[in-house]
């Protein structure tokens, strides 16, 4: 801990005098940029990138950490890492979740009440980013980094010091983050678009810009050791037709990281460059275009939905086997459409910007793409569908869960085709459909499915239960509360509300109030979660190594694992999920 404070107030103090400095030579912006520059090596080798470094010269493994210090600073042992990435996530998801309530208060009525445009649209801004984040790196990075080396039979994560360096690049982009209504506010929403983003000199604008750029890089550390780690470290006797599924998602995920996040990363640092270098990417009186900038972004930001929600898949399918005692339908079509959706997720960007003005005859062929990964997804939700025919359903906590995610997913993959389609999409585009659309599918898929992975995993985690009438009133709390917030968004989309605009006519405020309290209630079951893990730690059951007597390799270590994960190198003999077989 003592670490970590050091770190902050180095990267924090240099990165304040480095732009005070720099500021009458470079400017707001450039002093902003090159200050950060600085102060990232200085915080990432204080934290203890400099004992790994130093470490990896000598040619000897890392010191060995224990306690809760392990978790403050520059470790290198994947459970470490993990537990890191979910307790950042929730952090995360609680600041941002806040921001939402704001907005939600605001929005109760119509008219202006506390915040003024300029503040909302800020808000509003870093709630979104907020929320992808969470969806980014909860699941993939919080409970893959736990579970996959112990699914596989490794004793790590194929490259140690670069797994920390992932989440440690992490903390500096959400300083960036919580400090951008300090520097200027934002105006942009999440995306960023030029040329809002390439417009005006508030350095806020600049660290909003940073911070992406930072969690790409992040993104992509993390998707080089997952793809290498499932390559190249797993146990003897683990084909590929004996992957967990859990797994496979983590796998694909990875490889949409690997090929598109330098995408996004490179249009935002033209987005830098045209601001403070005066080139002209995004200007279209000097030769650019603000089309290029939608097509990079998107690019990558398609896929990236699936970076969020196929480890979600990969929980569900994990767990509905285990809780209803029958093999997993369709594992080898599930683990292959896993691979499909990672090719066709990079063919259906444009359905993003039917209404952008992009050359007309581009809209059909995205179209079809668009309607084409459907039917992956779709063999996705039929392995689940399958799985639950006929079957001896236990009801416990990450059943519950799983099922809550299925049926919100259902709404949002439904929901989601008039916006593929460009005749409705016309309509639609732009309205608060699309907010809730968008929703179901990140907050009804990506989040409910870490909780439903968190439920689950908590055991081999902590060696401790979760309670399981908490857990399960959390999840009533949530999907109610959920539903309620977002289905009447779809009506009001329907009837034109706009997006990113903190007013509305006086008719609708029975329905905003309404949404208003429904919103009370995920709060409500947020502050439940928070208080069941928390009080779990110490008073929660004991589990054991198998608690929901799973097939697994996980299962098979203690819980939770020690150092090296496994007492034996595991050979693997069976397949995942051979119940009654």
């Amino acid at each position: 801990m003592t670490k970590l404070i050091k770190a902050l107030a180095a990267g924090i103090g240099s990165f304040a005098v480095l732009y005070k400095l720099l500021l009458g030579g470079l400017g707001e912006q450039g002093a902003s940029v090159v200050a950060y520059l600085a102060a990232l090596p200085a915080f990432l080798l204080l934290v203890g990138g400099w004992d790994a470094l130093r470490s990896y010269a000598a040619g000897h493994e890392p010191e060995e950490l224990h306690g809760a210090a392990r978790y403050f600073g520059y470790n290198v042992d994947h459970k470490a890492v993990g537990v890191q990435y979910i307790a950042a996530a929730l952090l995360v998801f609680v600041v941002s979740g806040t921001w939402a309530l704001v907005m939600r208060l605001e929005l109760s009525h119509h008219g202006i009440q506390f915040l003024t445009p300029e503040l909302y649209t800020t808000m509003m801004t870093l709630h979104g980013i907020g929320m992808v984040v969470v969806a980014l790196i909860a699941t993939a990075g919080g409970i893959g980094n736990f579970i996959v080396p112990l699914q596989v039979g490794a004793r790590d994560m194929a490259f140690p010091r670069l797994n920390a360096l992932s989440f440690w690049l992490l903390p500096p982009a959400v300083l960036l983050l919580l400090a951008t209504p300090l520097m200027g506010g934002l105006d942009f929403g999440w995306t960023a678009y030029a040329s809002l983003s390439t417009q005006g000199s508030t350095p806020g604008k600049q660290l909003f810009l940073l911070a992406f750029v930072t969690v790409g890089f992040s993104s992509i550390f993390s998707g080089v050791n997952f793809v290498a780690t499932t390559l190249a470290m797993r146990a003897k006797g683990l084909t590929w037709g004996r992957i967990p599924v859990f797994t496979w998602s983590i796998l694909a995920t990875a490889i949409i990281q690997l090929l598109g996040t330098s995408v996004v990363a490179a249009s935002l640092i033209m987005v830098l460059f045209d601001r403070m270098l005066h080139t002209t990417f995004f200007d279209p009186n000097l030769g650019g275009t603000v089309l290029l900038y939608q097509h990079l972004f998107w690019f990558y930001s398609h896929p990236a939905v699936y970076i969020m929600i196929l480890p979600a898949f990969g929980a569900i399918l994990e767990i509905l086997p285990v809780f209803c005692r029958k093999p997993l339908f369709g594992y080898r079509l599930s683990a292959g459409a896993f691979i499909a959706i990672v090719v066709l997720s990079f063919v259906v960007w444009a359905h993003h910007m039917f209404t952008s003005g992009m050359w007309a005859v581009l809209k059909l062929p995205f179209m079809v793409n668009t309607e084409l990964i459907s039917i992956p997804t779709g063999v996705v939700f039929l392995a689940a569908l399958g799985t639950l025919w006929r079957s001896k359903i236990r009801m416990d906590a990450p059943m519950v869960w799983a099922l809550a995610m299925i049926l919100n997913f259902l709404i949002g993959g439904l929901t989601g085709i008039p916006l593929a389609d460009a005749p409705t999409d016309l309509h639609m585009h732009d309205t608060w459909f699309v907010v809730a659309h968008f929703h179901f599918t990140i907050m009804g898929g990506a989040v409910f499915g870490f909780f439903a992975a968190f439920t689950y995993w908590y055991p081999k985690i902590t060696g401790r239960k979760l309670n399981e009438a908490l857990s399960k009133t959390q999840a009533f709390l949530m999907f109610t509360g959920f539903n309620g917030t977002f289905i009447p968004m779809f009506w009001l989309g329907t009837l034109g509300m706009r997006r990113h605009v903190v007013d509305f006519p006086e008719w609708m405020d029975p329905v905003q109030l309404f949404i208003s309290c429904a919103a009370v209630l995920i709060a409500s079951s947020a502050a439940l979660f928070l208080y069941n893990v928390l009080s779990s730690l110490k008073k929660g059951e004991e589990a054991g190594r198998n608690p929901w007597e799973a097939l697994t390799l996980e299962w098979t270590a203690p819980s939770p694992p020690p150092h090296g994960n496994f007492e034996r190198a595991p050979v693997v003999t069976a397949g995942p999920y051979e119940f009654g077989v």
